[in-house]
């Protein structure tokens, strides 16, 4: 069975960085979150002529990490975290495409840190269309959770008051624009 998507074609498909982003939050000392993001990352989606049988794979690089405090972000990228410098990237590779009750699931593994787990994006299509410069273009958005001492992320830091500093759970959201190569 073939899925419909409206303006969907077939192909190999880039990110377009200049207008995607690749965030992050996590609880911070129990009260609020914070969030990041990575400022330098790539995909590569190839749909196919059944959406469900199209693919992606993408990658972080960890030392692009921005939380707007470059103390903070400095530390991310130590051996408390994710030490940058053994583990550059972070990558996901999908494993298969599901629609469950009109919804698209993109399955596949994620690796942080030389730990890769199975993980699940909500994935939703923003639609399809043309740009001024005669590029075709797709737009989605996607989210996960995870938790990140499944990943060897496990620092934190007792509170004075009681609870940790960082919260177990990160949110992982992705707003994406790719552009359809042209043969």
């Amino acid at each position: 069975m073939t899925t419909e998507i409206p303006g969907y074609k077939a192909g190999t498909w880039t990110i377009d960085p200049t207008h995607s982003e690749v965030g992050f939050s996590i609880r911070h000392i129990m009260i609020s979150k914070v969030k990041g993001k990575f400022e330098q990352f790539n995909a590569t989606f190839v749909t196919a002529p059944n959406p469900l049988d199209s693919t992606v794979t993408a990658s972080a690089v960890v030392a692009s990490i921005n939380t707007n405090e470059p103390n903070r972000d400095g530390h991310l990228r130590t051996g408390d975290f994710f030490d940058a410098e053994t583990y550059p990237t972070i990558d996901f590779v999908s494993t298969g495409v599901r629609q469950v009750k009109g919804d698209f699931l993109v399955d596949g593994d994620l690796t942080i840190k030389g730990v890769t787990k199975p993980v699940t994006f909500e994935f939703e299509f923003g639609g399809f269309g043309g740009d001024p410069y005669g590029n075709y273009k797709a737009g989605a958005s996607a989210r996960t959770e995870i938790n990140r001492e499944d990943f060897g992320l496990t620092y934190n830091a007792a509170l004075e008051t009681g609870g940790v500093l960082l919260g177990e759970k990160v949110t992982i959201t992705l707003e994406l624009q790719a552009v359809l190569n042209q043969d």
